[in-house]
C-alpha cells in the first residue's frame, strides 16, 4: 500500500509539469510577439528618418548638377521661380535664423521663469491648475498663431512703430516665441522637479534664499535635461511654417532688421507646393534642397544639444 502512494506521489509532479509546460510555451510565444511589435515600432522611426533623408538627398543631386554648390551658399539672392534665377540659400537662412531668434529671446526666459515659478514656488493646487493651461497654448494651431500675429500684433506694434510694414519678422517672432513657450516651461519644469531633494534643503540649511537655490543650486544641476528643452524649442522654431509664411511675408529678404518682411525656409516650400511646378525640374527640386538645408540645421542643433546634455551630467552626476 505504502509502496503504491509512493508511486502515485512520483507520478504527479511529472503531470503537473506537463500541464504548466504548455503554459509557460505560450508565455515565451507571447513575450516575444511584444518583443518583436516593441523592436519594430523603435525601428520604423529610425526607418523613416533614413527614408526621408534618402529621398531629400536623391531630389538634391540633380539641382546641384546645375547648380554650383559655391553659388548655393554664397549667392545673396534666390529666385529659382523666376526667368534670371538665383539660388542662393542665404536669404532664406537669414529668415529662418532672425524669426528662431526672437522667437528664442521670448520664449527661453519667459518659460524658464514659468518653470522655476511652477517647480519652487507654487503650491500643488496652482501647479496642477496652471501647468495644464500653459500647455494648452501647444495644442492651438499654427495657422491661428499666424493670423493673431498679422491681425492682432502688427497693428498693435505699428502704434509704437509707424514705418512697421503689415509683413515683418518681429511679429512673426514674437508670437512664435508665445507659441513655443509651454514645450521650455514644461520640459524644464520637469527637469528641475527631477533633482535630488537634499540639494535644495542643503541649500537651504546653509544660508540660501529660494532664489539663490533655484538658479545657482537648481538650475546647473538640471541643466542637462533644460538644455534640450531648449534644443527642442529651437528645432520648433526652425521648422514654424504657417506663422512665419502668414505674418512675415513670402519675400526672400537679405537683412538683419526685424522690422523688414523675410521669407524662411518653411515658407518658400509652403509658396512652391502651391504652384503647378513640373516634376524634375529645378524650381521643383528647389524645394528638397530647401528642406535638405534645414534637415541638416535642425541636426547639428540636435547633436550639440546631445553634447550638451552628456557634458553636463558627467559634471553634476
Amino acid at each position: 500500500m505504502e509502496l503504491a502512494e509512493v508511486q502515485v506521489n512520483a507520478a504527479r509532479p511529472s503531470s503537473l509539469a506537463g500541464v504548466r509546460n504548455p503554459f509557460q510555451k505560450w508565455r515565451k510565444l507571447k513575450e516575444k510577439i511584444i518583443e518583436l511589435c516593441l523592436l519594430t515600432s523603435a525601428m520604423t522611426s529610425v526607418v523613416v528618418v533614413f527614408t526621408i533623408l534618402w529621398i531629400l538627398v536623391s531630389e538634391s543631386i540633380p539641382f546641384f548638377q546645375h547648380v554650383r554648390l559655391i553659388d548655393f551658399l554664397t549667392d545673396t539672392e534666390w529666385t529659382p521661380l523666376f526667368e534670371q534665377a538665383h539660388y542662393g540659400i542665404l536669404p532664406l537662412l537669414c529668415g529662418t535664423f532672425l524669426t528662431t531668434l526672437i522667437a528664442l529671446s521670448v520664449a527661453i526666459p519667459c518659460g524658464t521663469m514659468m518653470a522655476l515659478f511652477l517647480s519652487e514656488y507654487a503650491t500643488p493646487f496652482w501647479r496642477e491648475t496652471l501647468k495644464p493651461v500653459l500647455e494648452l497654448l501647444a495644442a492651438v494651431p499654427t495657422v491661428v498663431y499666424g493670423y493673431f500675429a498679422l491681425m492682432t500684433v502688427t497693428p498693435l506694434l505699428q502704434k509704437l512703430i509707424p514705418s512697421l510694414p503689415g509683413f515683418n519678422v518681429l511679429s512673426a517672432g514674437i508670437v512664435m516665441g508665445v507659441m513655443i513657450v509651454p514645450y521650455v516651461s514644461s520640459l524644464t519644469e520637469d527637469a528641475l522637479r527631477s533633482v535630488p531633494n537634499y540639494l535644495r534643503e542643503g541649500s537651504m540649511a546653509m544660508g540660501a534664499s529660494k532664489a539663490q537655490t533655484a538658479l545657482r543650486v537648481l538650475y546647473p544641476a538640471a541643466f542637462s535635461g533644460i538644455s534640450s528643452a531648449y534644443i527642442l524649442a529651437i528645432s520648433r522654431a526652425l521648422g514654424e511654417t504657417m506663422v512665419v509664411s502668414i505674418a512675415a511675408g513670402l519675400k526672400p529678404n537679405l537683412t538683419l532688421n526685424p522690422l523688414e518682411p523675410a521669407a524662411t525656409v518653411t515658407a518658400f516650400i509652403v509658396q512652391v507646393s502651391q504652384g503647378d511646378l513640373p516634376h524634375g525640374s529645378i524650381g521643383f527640386q528647389s524645394i528638397y534642397v530647401a528642406g535638405l538645408a534645414l534637415l541638416i540645421l535642425t541636426l547639428v542643433f540636435n547633436l550639440f544639444g546631445f553634447y550638451l546634455r552628456r557634458r553636463f551630467k558627467e559634471t553634476y552626476d
